[in-house]
């Protein structure tokens, strides 16, 4: 946590006038008692009104004083809080831009998003919170034992005692509740989950007719999370009887005393009230400062869990500029003899990956769920490293690239079809903002998305041969079917004008005919474009240049179409499932 509070260094100001503010507003709440003191010795027991008035106007001058030093301090310490809070988010945001898909995949997405939010959130409460009360509420405590010790010594001795039996019982439930909270939100967490994942999976659930399985695991859930609560809320609900229990002895003790006091002249019966004010303003404080210390626990935890992001160290490294060593420049890419190993796996995802690609040939992998293909292409623009041998660009080892030179030759459309919200011009902008609307059109012509382009404008009311590009896409592109989405980002890769081209599998919810359209289009593309085209479908990647068959890992044939149907037994498995089979049904 304290690694996190170099971000406030900015606020060093902010951060001594709200304390200061603060102080101030309790020197003042600690006068007021004696001005009530006055107000009865001097004021109502021998019928001085002027006396009442002037004391009466000191009273409205404290509290408005006493304002002004709140909500300054709470300006103070709110613009310190938020400004903190900004600056970490922004930074853990920059950090966890920089990870590699590694560290992703190792921490989860859930979390890092816990972590922006809630997390960050919860330590900007806690900052707010020890602006303000950290040093008010202890100040008071014991400003107020010393202001009772000024009015009667015997009578203060109560407060002696007083304070640490309430400091016990505050701090006793506080200790004991704290374990609890955490189990609480444990149980929070896994009622969060339950839930997550019956409204994701709800068809799934309907389908398989698991209602009623998942409504009892919920209901487990649920019980443990109500049956903690219960323990928490009963424990917690101590605090208040047994304080009030010891504050109303104290004060009866200080009336008590205080009247033996005022019957032989020793001290005023004014007096006596302003003790008893310094007793109740000393349970509240005490509570405060207990909560204060169960808000500060949360917070420093939150800050424990976003310091973990910041350790959590790039395994991909850019590297830095200098002199770098370039191979045979007429391959685009070349994979020597690669092995690569996700985190945490203890076998290698790829064994021994060992071919080169010529500028302009288009290259087809395919195999089996699993097999590897994702993994080869995911080399290329060094999302994950080689765990041996090595992946060349242009003939230049990828680990020896500047990441932002290195993708920048390298046009990237994943498995899965993401678009942002916003414009669709924007979207297709992504890796090239300066490109022209003509650009944008030739890449959506390309990709065969535009009839996706016509019937959003047609939704929007808008008609013509090239509408404008304004149609909204949602968040996730909710409002586009998986086919669109997939059109979209292929002409969003297009837009950038990569000298390589990677298509994971991003052609899977398209009909064969529009399929083929784009392998054609693909083909007319100017210039030496060098295409890979990840794919389980034999018909997206029979006319390839080469062809990689994937199994386990490992590629187990590396040819053409002919070729690989005579010398490789998968790749032909593969290819007589889709249509030999077909072939015999049509005959049948």
């Amino acid at each position: 946590m304290r690694k996190l509070l170099i971000y406030m260094k900015e606020y060093k100001k902010e951060c001594f006038i709200a304390p200061l503010f603060k102080l101030l507003e309790a020197s003042f709440e600690l006068i007021v008692p004696l001005v009530m003191a006055s107000i009865i010795d001097q004021g109502i027991a021998v019928s001085d009104r002027p006396h009442i008035y002037r004391m009466g106007a000191v009273l409205v001058l404290l509290a408005f004083v006493g304002l002004v030093c709140a909500v300054s301090a709470q300006y103070f310490a709110a613009r310190a809080a938020v400004g903190f809070a900004a600056k970490l988010r922004y930074a853990l945001f920059s950090h966890i831009e920089s990870l590699s898909f590694a560290e992703m995949d190792t921490v989860g997405t859930s979390t890092l998003i816990t972590r922006m939010t809630s997390d960050i959130n919860q330590v900007q409460s806690g900052v707010n919170m020890v602006l303000r009360l950290f040093l008010r509420s202890p100040f008071i405590v014991f400003g107020a034992m010393v202001m009772a010790f000024t009015v009667n010594v015997k009578a203060a001795l109560v407060f002696v005692v007083a304070i640490p039996l309430l400091s016990a019982v505050v701090f006793g439930v506080m200790l004991v509740s704290i374990p609890l909270f955490k189990k609480v939100q444990g149980g929070l967490d896994t009622v969060l989950g339950h839930t997550r994942e019956n409204l994701g999976g709800a068809r799934v659930i309907r389908a398989f007719n698991k209602e009623t399985s998942e409504t009892e695991e919920f209901n487990r859930a649920n019980g443990y999370l109500a049956d903690m609560q219960m323990v928490v809320g009963r424990i917690s609900t101590l605090m208040n009887p047994l304080t009030y229990i010891i504050i109303n002895a104290a004060t009866l003790l200080v009336i008590w005393i205080g009247g033996k006091e005022v019957y032989f002249g020793v001290i005023t019966r004014g007096e006596v009230v302003a003790l008893v004010n310094y007793m109740s303003q000393i349970l509240v404080e005490l509570v405060k400062l207990a909560n204060l210390i169960i808000l500060i626990n949360k917070a420093v935890a939150c800050g424990n869990r976003i310091e973990e992001i910041f350790e959590v160290q790039p395994s991909v490294q850019s590297k830095k500029t200098g002199a770098i060593s370039r191979g045979d420049t007429s391959f685009a890419v070349e994979f020597s003899h690669v092995s690569m190993a996700y985190q945490g796996a203890g076998d290698d995802a790829l064994t021994d990956i060992h071919f080169t690609v010529k500028k302009g040939q288009t290259v087809g992998i395919i195999g089996g769920t699993g097999s590897g293909k994702s993994s080869v292409v995911n080399l290329i623009p060094r999302f994950y490293d080689v765990s041996a041998g090595s992946v060349r660009v242009n003939g230049v080892d990828v680990r020896d690239y500047d990441l932002a030179d290195l993708r920048r030759q390298i046009g990237v459309v994943m498995q899965k079809a993401v678009l942002f919200e916003g414009a669709v011009s924007e979207n297709l902008r992504g890796g090239r903002p300066d490109a022209t609307e003509d650009e944008l059109w030739q890449a959506i012509e390309t990709a065969q998305a535009a009839d996706v382009i016509k019937s959003m404008a047609k939704r929007d009311g808008e008609e013509g041969k090239r509408p404008s590009l304004n149609a909204m896409i949602e968040q996730g592109g909710r409002n586009l079917s998986g086919g669109q989405k997939q059109r979209l980002t292929i002409a969003r890769a297009l837009v950038k004008d990569a000298d390589i081209l990677i298509l994971d599998d991003s052609a899977s919810a398209l009909d064969f005919a529009t399929d083929a359209r784009l392998r054609a289009a693909l083909k007319e593309l100017s210039g030496e474009k060098t295409i890979f085209i990840v794919s389980q479908r034999t018909s997206s990647i029979q006319f390839a240049d080469m062809i990689i068959v994937m199994d386990d890992g490992a590629a187990v044939g590396i040819g053409t179409h002919e070729e690989l149907l005579s010398g490789c037994e998968v790749y032909r498995e593969i290819y007589e499932s889709q249509f030999k089979k077909e072939a015999r049904e049509v005959q049948a």
